[in-house]
């Protein structure tokens, strides 16, 4: 006998909770509103910092595909550890007084709360954009509009999209995913085409920053076409339409949860257990490794004027860029 359906779920009753508690911090407004079953959930946005419309600003997302839990608790643990800092932690504050940080850790809650992929609609979120890509993509999982009743459905043609970004003189945008690869990996456009984003030397210059900061992170890092292609990819859309004045670099982040497989293969037999640790130590494990990278961008986004490459440097880091992402492989 079915039970009752419950009235909401945990990740977005401890999203309310962070944002009651951190009320007087964050600026919070709600995005759109979702129909779901009997509910209608708020999609909050909360924003932490500088309200200068030209500062730098870094947005943190999780929670576009339903299923995709721990890109959302990796988000609320990261807000949550925010807040606690907030009372102590004296550069913090010095830090928020010259960047933005804005964080939607729940995009598609009707998804999350019906346990599907893509939203009550039946469209995936992330094959939504009105581009398609220029060469052959995975079929199914490339984009379709077949139909809702089979995964990775883009939406009617023509129809507009379910989110749009604001552009500033510079940001970053880090979109949390699960579900792909035995390893965790950093993905950035293109991913409708093999053809380098024309801010390749920047989005390099980024990664050697880091790897410098952090030897040791593990991540890969390249162009999502490395990969595969598809259609629609909202951050294709989103860096597209960023207006030339405008330096906007998104990632996404993209868990991999084939090793959290490989070691408890009993989670193939649970929709959650193919794209989330099932395991406490595991997910602990995912929570606490991912803030390297959050705190980084908060840092490089302070100062950009020390970093962002000019003139010949500039031309240098293209040159490197290409060699070492050459042919679709990372240069060793």
């Amino acid at each position: 006998m079915t039970g009752p359906v419950p009235s909401s779920f945990p990740e977005y009753d401890q999203l309310l909770t962070l944002l009651e508690l951190g009320a007087p911090w964050f600026d919070t407004r709600t995005a759109c509103h979702v129909d779901a079953l009997d509910r209608t959930f708020a999609v909050p946005v909360a924003s932490l910092g500088t309200s200068a419309p030209d500062a730098p600003a870094i947005g943190i997302f999780g929670g576009i595909h339903g299923l995709e839990r721990i890109g959302t608790q990796l988000v609320l643990d990261y807000m949550r550890s925010l807040l606690c800092r907030l009372s102590w932690d004296d550069l913090l504050h010095r830090q928020l007084e010259s960047v933005r940080m804005v964080f939607m850790p729940i995009v598609n809650p009707g998804g999350m709360y019906i346990a599907t992929r893509a939203n009550p609609n039946g469209v995936d979120l992330m094959r939504n954009a009105p581009q398609n890509a220029d060469a052959k993509v995975p079929f199914l999982a490339g984009g379709q509009r077949i139909g809702s009743w089979l995964p990775w459905y883009r939406g009617r043609a023509g129809s507009p999209m379910e989110a749009e970004l604001l552009p500033r003189p510079l940001s970053f945008a880090v979109d949390c995913h699960s579900g792909y690869g035995w390893r965790d990996s950093i993905w950035f456009p293109y991913a409708r085409t093999h053809a380098p984003m024309p801010h390749l030397p920047e989005m390099y210059l980024l990664k050697t920053m880091f790897e410098q900061a952090h030897p040791h992170h593990g991540y890969a890092f390249e162009p999502q076409s490395h990969q595969y292609l598809l259609h629609g990819d909202l951050w294709d859309y989103a860096y597209d339409r960023t207006p030339p004045a405008c330096l906007f670099l998104p990632m996404t982040l993209e868990l991999g949860s084939w090793l959290w497989i490989k070691k408890n293969p009993r989670q193939l037999f649970s929709r959650a257990g193919i794209f989330n640790p099932i395991k406490a130590h595991r997910t602990a494990r995912v929570l606490r490794r991912h803030v390297s990278l959050f705190d980084f961008l908060g840092r490089v986004a302070v100062a950009p004027d020390r970093w962002l490459p000019q003139g010949s440097h500039r031309q240098l880091l293209l040159e490197q860029a290409r060699a070492h992402w050459q042919n679709g492989k990372p240069a060793p």
